[in-house]
């Protein structure tokens, strides 16, 4: 039983063996019809020598008295024949033979004698002995020259074979690859999106397997995700009542610089609920992308931090179309642009756009990030170096995470490159709008 569940044609391996079994059909097939239309074993050496072969036995069934006027008529139907009657007296030296001699002996038998011609000028013609003892002469059947390698039936018909063959196979083969091709990019788009859709569930039995696996494994994980979340929510939403009796009691504290560390105590705290909420929520549920002027994005961002004092610049075209998310837009450069002025005196924002790609580096002259470091502060919760995290109430590591994310979430990526001669460069690259149309 277990054999035959392994030949079922549902199946990869069941697939497999009929290819197989199919192109061997095919080869015998074809090698069995070329072998019954050319059937080698019958001889076909009469072809080249057959009007001469039929003229001598023709010469010979004749009686001796009309033989001059069937000769005389032959050579006036066939000339290129050259039939003639040699003298009586005529002696043959030796007997002829020769490669394309072969057929014309087989055809007349051994009752005729072939012989050469001594004669230099006549070379190219034998003599023929009849069975009552005449001779006669004749022009030499072409000398037929074997077919070239390539030419020949076999090698022919062994081209056709594995040519049919290979086109068979590769038909097949693309036919059994299809579902693997598409349960691959189907996978290749696996997300925890809960409006996302699920992987194909057809193809060979194990494909169906293995796309049910993923479907029911997705599932759990989204499951979970949302339970985690539901959980960070609700204690979110706990604390934020604690918090806020804190600070009410905290105005009526006396001592002014106590009450102010401890309200900048409560406000980090409520920061960093708001932000790690902000990391979960709305991760995996995100808007259609629309067309929007990133560069009049960028140029807003960097307004507002100018107005709040901080000096930030922008360089780049004054418009500039691509298929994005604004809203997650905005906070991920947001995010990067605040980590600039918050670790250096100034950040500078440079855009560069066109069809197929778009680059934004945000760039500061802070202390800057180690080469180490680099591969770890893209993690959540993860903060730079003591160089550069000089304020450790500053941030809580979430913000190159976020902007990483939502790069992702685009299509693109977030590296970090050194900016000479200190300071950091985060670079986002992101599809142009010629890549991302056929994508939306």
């Amino acid at each position: 039983m277990k054999l035959l569940g392994y030949a079922s044609l549902g199946r990869i391996s069941g697939q497999i063996a009929a290819l197989v079994i199919a192109s061997i059909v095919a080869l015998h097939a074809i090698i069995t019809a070329s072998f019954l239309l050319h059937r080698p074993d019958q001889p076909q050496m009469d072809r080249g020598p057959s009007p001469l072969a039929t003229a001598v036995r023709l010469l010979g069934a004749t009686p001796a008295d009309e033989r001059p006027r069937l000769l005389a008529d032959l050579t006036s139907a066939f000339p290129s024949l050259g039939i003639e009657e040699l003298p009586r007296d005529f002696v043959p030296a030796g007997e002829a033979e020769g490669p394309h001699l072969r057929g014309l002996h087989h055809v007349l038998g051994s009752s005729y004698r072939l012989f050469p011609l001594p004669d230099r000028n006549t070379a190219h013609r034998i003599g023929i002995a009849l069975p009552d003892g005449a001779m006669i002469a004749a022009n030499a059947p072409p000398e037929r020259r074997p077919p070239p390698f390539w030419g020949s039936p076999w090698m022919m018909t062994l081209l056709f074979a594995v040519i049919s063959v290979t086109l068979l196979g590769v038909w097949a083969a693309r036919a059994l690859t299809a579902p693997l091709s598409s349960f691959a990019s189907a996978a290749e788009s696996f997300s925890l999106n809960s409006a996302a859709t699920p992987l194909p569930e057809r193809g060979p039995e194990e494909i169906r397997f293995l796309a049910k696996a993923l479907n029911r494994m997705r599932e759990r994980i989204t499951g979970l995700i949302d339970d985690r979340t539901r959980m960070l929510a609700a204690i979110s939403h706990d604390l934020r009542t604690p918090i806020t009796r804190m600070r009410l009691r905290c105005e009526f504290m006396e001592d002014e610089t106590q009450r102010s560390r401890m309200l900048a105590d409560l406000d980090q705290m409520r920061a960093m609920l708001e932000q790690v909420l902000s990391f979960l929520r709305d991760d995996r549920r995100l808007a259609p992308p629309t067309l929007t002027d990133i560069a009049t994005t960028v140029q807003l961002i960097v307004d507002q931090f100018a107005d709040m004092g901080h000096k930030a610049t922008y360089i780049g075209p004054a418009h500039a179309l691509a298929m994005v998310r604004p809203d997650d837009l905005h906070r991920g450069i947001t995010n990067l642009v605040e980590n600039a002025v918050r670790f250096g005196s100034e950040a500078t924002i440079r855009l560069d756009a066109d069809e197929d790609r778009i680059v934004i580096d945000i760039a500061d002259n802070g202390p800057g990030i180690s080469d180490t470091d680099k591969r770890h502060v893209l993690e959540p919760f993860v903060r730079g170096d003591n160089a550069r995290n000089m304020d450790n109430a500053a941030g809580f590591g979430l913000g190159l995470s976020i902007a990483r994310m939502i790069a992702s979430a685009h299509g693109g990526e977030l590296s970090l490159h050194d900016r000479l001669p200190h300071g950091l460069i985060v670079r986002i690259e992101l599809p142009g709008l010629q890549q991302a149309r056929p994508a939306a």
